[in-house]
């Protein structure tokens, strides 16, 4: 039986990730920075792990805890709405310590063990944001981006090893709180310099009023694929809007 851990489990992807796999006779680690209890079913072949991806110390813990693995899903992530003249370098750092960073560092925590035995999965669940050029998105989608350009020289650098690594690109979807996360709650005329407050308006409306949207199930399905897709394929878009934007360009 098969192990897959995935970060940033507690909601949203990553939360149906860990249920499609689960349901489909894997052991999966789930983990989370602060572990809830009743987020997901309890089960022997399911386990909540803490783990934050900025730490190296839990890092470390959480693949001890772990033990043996088959597939790592980078999931975890912190989202960002905003315009970059008004963000604070300190909100541009936090973005990538997790969003960049941590998946680096949970992926070198985790190849010893993939390289050694010939065979594992690294998937690095990004955003469709990669696929086009979108407002309000600068940090965002430069945190994103990296980890693209990440995983696809490191996939040739593991190849040779048997292993693979590959990234799942998910568009926007309705029913995360991803946009409550982003801006803390806070109102655009609050998060954005005043001269940027009018179009900023017109950027999330035209945003809100599109018709294509993803939903949670399209990115578990889609890591699912991802993992046991054997064609070589790198990039995995996942929904309607992702799907639709990676055709256009």
């Amino acid at each position: 039986m098969k192990t897959v851990l995935i970060t940033g489990a507690s909601s949203g992807y990553g939360r149906e990730t860990a249920l499609c796999f689960h349901t489909r006779g894997w052991n999966v680690i789930a983990t989370m920075r602060t572990p809830r209890a009743g987020v997901l079913p309890e089960s022997d072949r399911l386990r909540v792990v803490e783990l934050d991806v900025t730490k190296p110390e839990s890092v470390t813990a959480a693949l001890e805890a772990a033990g043996p693995l088959d597939v790592l899903v980078n999931n975890a992530g912190i989202p960002s709405i905003s315009v970059f003249e008004g963000t604070p370098m300190a909100r541009v750092r936090e973005v990538f310590e997790t969003n960049t960073f941590g998946v680096m560092a949970t992926t070198q925590a985790v190849l010893p063990q993939f390289r050694e035995r010939g065979s594992g999965v690294v998937v690095n669940v990004t955003s469709s944001v990669v696929l086009g050029h979108m407002p309000l998105s600068a940090v965002y989608k430069a945190s994103k981006m990296a980890v693209e350009g990440f995983t696809a020289s490191l996939a040739l650098e593991l190849a040779p090893f048997g292993v693979q690594a590959k990234t799942v690109e998910p568009g926007a979807c309705l029913t995360t709180n991803f946009a409550a996360r982003a801006t803390n709650g806070g109102s655009l005329e609050e998060l954005v310099p005043a001269p940027y407050v009018p179009w900023a308006k017109k950027a999330m409306d035209d945003f809100t009023g599109q018709e294509l949207f993803t939903k949670e199930s399209d990115v578990a399905e889609t890591v699912w694929r991802a993992v046991h897709d054997t064609t070589g394929q790198l990039r995995f878009p996942a929904g309607a809007d992702a799907v639709w934007l990676a055709q256009a360009k």
